[in-house]
């Protein structure tokens, strides 16, 4: 019996370094307005996640996991192209006449496109947001073999559309005898359950950008919620939404264990920006979505409330399962990421703000860095960055460098900059050595409208 432990060992070890040398599935999963306090593995008691919190509990729960900024399409423009806001095509929502947003430029290289050119299928279905496709920005220019779903935020505001698009093509929803529309998300699950299951064994990427639980607040099915006598509608809607948002992840982590990929396939998981609500307000208050005070702020603002996002990383049999970690990361890191576990390369002269995770994810450390950076062109001019434990916060071009150490005051109550003028010298540096100047997003004008350049990126198809 003694000769047959090292057989065993050996085997393990065999497996998973076959496992490693395989080009892994990958998966993003963005939940749309989703605070860190709303699921359960964070502290949530009113809202059921069971299985979000299952895979935290059999992966990898990040408490600072940073998104690209505090708004829908610079945040998901950051995990598409590994740069962080000093650096965007895209640092604001900025919406176009009739349908869609500023488009992301012809030129600008995608996490999609480095990963199909090494042999992946890759989707994204939900909401898209950086191009009609009639632009430069569409999805199917960008890397993405199929896309469904809403390409513009603002039709994805309605869980009840007149129509949705399956690629290009747009296609009309009717009602039903009530004239009441389809659920759009229950036809978006649909077609991401299909999609993966027609993948078999080949690698792909899919990016499930879904619109939960983003306002504005709908849904056909209060499911547990139904009978909380003393809970508002709203609550009831909004703990419905993020409850479906879970259900819908368990589907499809589900379908994987039965096509046994499972333990092939890296899932990311992260809220895009904070919560749309204050701290303090009836919803805010009533599902304590700051964690009692632990984060300050929510989405559009530079706090931790609106930076940090709910996170875990899920990856069967080569991440530790349950591990629990304080250290940063930021979106702009996953591009970097997965240039690594798919063996991928840079195109000439591309730079990237992230580092790969790949270390980090399997158990490592944090990679090292000199500073995150953030920036926000939406009302005023507003931006953040965190050095170490310190992290420095400017609302208006011509704003006071409020600093803050993160180590013993997450909640940002405590402003320094009185007493640490040195370190708040070194964050004005940081702050304007991280944000270049782009015609579309300068400092001193925070309420452009798009320019002639921006106009010229819309193509006839």
């Amino acid at each position: 019996m003694k000769h047959f432990a090292p057989v065993a060992t050996f085997m393990f070890i065999a497996t998973t370094a076959l496992l490693a040398a395989e080009k892994p599935n990958i998966i993003f999963i963005l939940g749309d307005d989703v605070a860190q306090g709303d699921l359960g593995c964070y502290g949530q008691q009113k809202i059921e996640t069971p299985n979000l919190d299952k895979m935290a509990a059999e992966g990898v729960r990040y408490t600072q996991a940073y998104s690209g900024t505090t708004v829908c399409a610079p945040s998901r423009t950051s995990v598409m192209t590994g740069l962080d806001m000093g650096h965007s095509p895209i640092r604001a929502n900025r919406e176009l006449k009739g349908e869609g947003q500023m488009p992301l430029p012809e030129k600008t290289v995608t996490v999609a496109q480095l990963l199909k050119q090494q042999g992946y299928a890759t989707a994204c279905m939900g909401k898209w947001g950086m191009g009609m496709f009639d632009t430069t920005g569409s999805p199917l220019k960008k890397g993405f073999d199929h896309f469904y779903g809403y390409n513009c935020q603002r039709h994805a505001h309605s869980y009840f559309p007149d129509y949705l698009y399956n690629n290009d093509k747009r296609f009309e929803l009717p009602g039903n005898k009530n004239g009441k529309k389809t659920y759009a998300d229950k036809l978006i699950q649909k077609d991401v359950i299909s999609w993966v299951e027609q993948q078999g064994t080949k690698p792909f990427f899919l990016f499930y950008t879904t619109t939960l639980p983003h306002a504005q607040y709908e849904i056909d099915d209060l499911g547990p919620y139904a009978n909380k006598s003393d809970w508002t509608e709203q609550a009831k809607t909004y703990a419905a939404m993020v409850t479906r948002m879970d259900h819908n992840i368990g589907e499809l982590v589900d379908v994987l264990k039965k096509m046994g990929v499972e333990k092939k396939t890296l899932i990311i998981f992260a809220g895009d920006n904070g919560s749309s609500f204050d701290p303090k307000s009836p919803i805010g208050t009533f599902f304590n979505q700051s964690m009692n005070g632990k984060i300050r702020g929510f989405k559009r603002g530079m706090y931790e409330g609106g930076l940090r996002q709910a996170a875990i990383a899920y990856w069967p049999g080569m991440i530790p399962a349950g591990r629990v970690s304080d250290e940063p990361w930021a979106f702009w890191d996953f591009l970097p990421t997965c240039v690594e576990l798919a063996g991928a390369s840079y195109p000439d002269g591309y730079k990237t703000d992230g580092l790969s995770l790949v270390s980090f994810l399997k158990g490592g450390p944090a990679p090292q860095r000199e500073y995150f950076y953030w920036e926000l062109h939406e009302g005023s001019f507003k931006q953040a960055v965190r050095f170490g434990n310190w992290k420095a916060v400017r609302n208006g071009a011509q704003g006071k460098i409020e600093l803050y150490d993160l180590a013993t005051d997450a909640a940002e109550q405590h402003d320094l900059s009185e007493k640490q003028p040195d370190t708040v010298k070194q964050a004005e540096a940081l702050l304007t050595k991280a944000h270049v100047d782009d015609p579309n997003w300068t400092i001193n004008a925070s309420k452009q409208k798009p320019s002639k350049k921006q106009k010229v990126q819309k193509k006839t198809k």
